[in-house]
């Protein structure tokens, strides 16, 4: 396995890019790139040149987090405004406006199946699931405080939610606190099911296996990526390598490799067999807020694609092999 870059657009916006996600084709459009950024925009871009389709304005403060609904032609945008905006890709009209509290907006994620949206509620430690048909809050997964624990503003902040992933089959959903800890929940039943340990730092980044369910894979402020048995409630897996924090992970569509992005200015590519990276990519010359592979299908697409997005400004392609 191995990644080659392929190109980069420097200067993609007018201050540091934090997010970065693909929209997935469909028979209008091939798939497409979105980023966010601290310049208050998200902007549409080509992934065969990196040429830019359209700029989104709506948003009065940084941009947190994108998402790309599953069928291409919906997106999502949320930034410390505590809005989210959702719009039609093809045409940048708005579709909802989504309002939360103060720093309770941060990662979003549309479920598998794109009938509900996740947030990662920040201080609220929860994430709040708000349904695409009529974008209405349906449900808040509430992540528990230990017994004996009286509410104070200390253990809220503990248990800040920054980052959110659904499992493939949309039934669990996960989520990475300011603490190290993760916890899963079940969506229909609204249920808490288990915290996950081994991070002892910020988890910024959760995904999914996507070819094994059980299997999360972890990114956090303490270096290391981990992968965890959801079932088993077990970390199986501690990779260390990057010298700094690690901010974002991916799986790769086959579920051979993981990438990551870090504040040590590098992309890696890890192989999970051999416990380790293989790879360093050092084309950013600033921390790397995002790394997502292209998903699968669409197009005219002969090969699998990585984003990368950093405080540099500038979006990176690679193509992994």
């Amino acid at each position: 396995m191995k990644l080659a870059w392929l190109r980069t657009q420097d200067g993609a916006h007018g201050d540091s890019v934090w997010t970065t996600t693909w929209v997935p084709g469909n028979e209008e459009s091939p798939a497409l790139l979105l980023t966010g950024s601290l310049d208050e925009t998200v902007k549409l871009w080509n992934p065969e040149d990196l040429s830019l389709i359209r700029t989104n304005s709506g948003h009065c403060l940084g941009v947190v987090s994108v998402a790309a609904h599953p069928s291409g032609r919906i997106a999502a945008s949320a930034s410390i405004d505590s809005f989210v905006r959702v719009f039609d890709v093809q045409s940048n009209n708005t579709i909802a406006t989504l309002e939360a509290s103060p720093s309770e907006v941060w990662q979003l994620k549309f479920n598998p199946q794109g009938t509900v949206l996740a947030v990662a509620g920040g201080g609220s430690a929860s994430v709040k699931l708000w349904n695409t048909s009529e974008w209405k809050l349906v449900g808040t997964l509430s992540i528990p405080r230990p017994e004996g624990v009286k509410h104070s503003e200390k253990s809220g902040t503990k248990k800040f939610v920054l980052s959110v992933a659904w499992s493939p089959d949309g039934r669990q959903l996960a989520c990475g606190s300011m603490d190290g800890t993760i916890s899963v929940f079940d969506v229909a039943r609204s249920k808490f099911l288990h915290h996950l340990e081994g991070h002892c730092m910020p988890v910024r980044s959760l995904v999914y296996s996507p070819i094994d369910s059980r299997v999360l894979v972890s990114a956090s402020d303490d270096g290391h990526v981990n992968m965890y048995d959801v079932e088993g409630k077990t970390l199986f897996v501690s990779m260390s390598g990057h010298s700094s924090w690690v901010l974002s992970v991916d799986v790769s569509p086959d579920g051979a490799a993981i990438a990551t992005g870090s504040s040590d200015k590098t992309v890696r590519l890890w192989d999970p067999k051999m416990r380790a990276a293989v790879q360093s990519m050092t084309n950013h010359t600033d921390q790397v807020w995002g790394v997502m592979f292209r998903p699968p299908g669409g197009p005219g697409v002969r090969t699998v694609q990585l984003a990368s997005v950093s405080d540099d400004k500038s979006i990176s392609l690679y193509e992994y092999s």
